[in-house]
C-alpha cells in the first residue's frame, strides 16, 4: 500500500471531525474520487482502507447519507476485487454497520449489498452466517422482530439464543396462551433450513424462560438422547413442537403421522399457518411426499400425457396471529 494512504485518511478524517456540513460533504466527494483512482489501478487495499476509514468518520459525525454511500462503495470494491468474506473484510463492514443511525435510509441498502456480496463470494449460498448474526442481533435490539428473524435463522450457533430471547420478549407483549406461536417462529424455520441443533436450542431456551416466569404452570420433563422436552398440559401446541423435535431425531414416518393425528385439532385451529412448514418438514425428515395441489385442467392434461399435476411452491409460511384457546392454566 502507498505510504500516502495514511496521510490522506488522516487529513480527510480531520476535515470531517472539525468541519461544517459543506466540508464534510466535500471530504466525502474527494474520498470517492481517490478511491475510484485506486480501484482503476486495482490497488484494492488502498481503496478499501480509504473507504472504510472515511465512511466510519462520516457516520460518527452523523453524516449517514455520505457515510452510507461510501460504505456501499466499499462493498462494491470487495465485489470488484473478488474478495471473499474473512475476518478483515467482515470487520470493516461490521464496523460501519454499527455506526449507522437506526433510521438512516442507506443502512438497509448497505445490509442488502453486504449480504449479496457474501452470497456470491463466500462459502454459504444464503449469505455469511457471521454477517447475518450481527445484523439480526442489531435488529433484535431495536425490536425489529420480523427483520431480525430473517437474519438470525441464517446466523451462527449463537443466533438461536438471541432469536429465542427475542421471540420470548415479543410473546410477553401478547396473550399468555400464544406462547406456542412465538416458539414456533424459531423452531419451524430452523428445521426448514436443516439446522436441527438450533431448533432444539431455541425450543429449550424458550420453554425454560416460560417455566421460570410462570411458577404455577404445570410442566413435566421428558428426556431422550440429544433432546429434552417439557410437556405443558395446558399448552398442547408447545408440546407438539417439543415432540416434533424428538421425532425428527428418530426419522420414523409413522411417529410423525401419529403426532400430526394426536394434535390435528390444535393445528387446524391455526387456520393453516403451520401447514406448509409441516409438509416440508415431513418431506425433509420423514420422506413423506408433499400433497400435490389439485387443478382439474392440469389433472386432465397429466392423465392424457402421463404426467402429474405440478407441486405447490416451497416458500416459508408467515406465522400469523390466530384466535387461540382460553388462557393456559398457571400462566399469569
Amino acid at each position: 500500500m502507498s505510504s500516502k494512504i495514511p496521510k490522506i485518511i488522516a487529513r480527510l478524517q480531520k476535515r470531517i471531525a472539525e468541519g461544517a456540513f459543506e466540508e464534510q460533504y466535500e471530504a466525502a466527494q474527494e474520498t470517492r474520487l481517490v478511491a475510484a483512482r485506486y480501484t482503476k489501478q486495482a490497488n484494492w487495499a488502498a481503496a478499501v482502507d480509504i473507504l472504510s476509514n472515511v465512511s466510519q468518520a462520516l457516520l460518527r459525525a452523523g453524516q449517514g447519507g455520505s457515510g452510507g454511500d461510501l460504505a456501499i462503495l466499499l462493498v462494491d470494491v470487495y465485489r470488484q476485487a473478488g474478495q471473499k468474506p474473512d475476518g478483515s473484510s467482515r470487520g470493516k463492514l461490521l464496523a460501519c454497520l454499527r455506526l449507522f443511525e437506526r433510521e438512516e435510509p442507506t443502512r438497509k441498502k448497505f445490509v442488502k449489498e453486504m449480504i449479496e456480496w457474501s452470497k456470491k463470494f463466500g462459502d454459504y449460498p444464503a449469505g455469511d452466517p457471521e454477517l447475518h448474526h450481527v445484523v439480526g442481533a442489531l435488529l433484535a435490539d431495536e425490536h425489529d422482530a420480523e427483520e431480525a428473524e430473517r437474519h438470525l435463522i441464517l446466523g451462527t450457533k449463537e443466533s438461536a439464543e438471541v432469536l429465542s430471547r427475542m421471540e420470548y420478549e415479543w410473546y410477553k407483549e401478547d396473550d399468555s396462551h400464544t406462547a406456542p406461536l412465538y416458539c414456533a417462529r424459531a423452531v419451524l424455520p430452523y428445521l426448514l433450513v436443516a439446522n436441527v441443533r438450533a431448533a432444539n436450542a431455541s425450543y429449550r431456551a424458550f420453554v425454560s424462560a416460560l417455566a421460570a416466569d410462570n411458577k404455577g404452570l404445570a410442566v413435566q420433563d421428558v428426556s431422550s438422547q440429544g433432546a429434552d422436552v417439557r410437556i405443558f398440559p395446558s399448552l398442547p401446541l408447545l408440546n407438539f413442537l417439543g415432540l416434533l423435535l424428538l421425532a425428527v431425531q428418530k426419522g420414523t414416518p409413522d411417529l410423525f403421522r401419529q403426532l400430526k393425528t394426536k394434535y390435528g385439532t390444535n393445528i387446524n385451529e391455526l387456520g393453516g399457518a403451520w401447514d406448509t412448514a409441516l409438509e416440508l418438514i415431513a418431506e425433509m425428515y420423514f420422506g413423506i411426499q408433499r400433497p400435490r395441489q389439485s387443478n382439474p385442467l392440469f389433472d386432465m392434461m397429466g392423465s392424457l400425457f402421463g404426467g402429474g399435476a405440478p407441486g405447490g411452491g416451497q416458500s416459508r409460511p408467515a406465522a400469523r396471529r390466530v384466535e387461540a384457546p382460553p388462557a393456559a392454566e398457571g400462566l399469569d
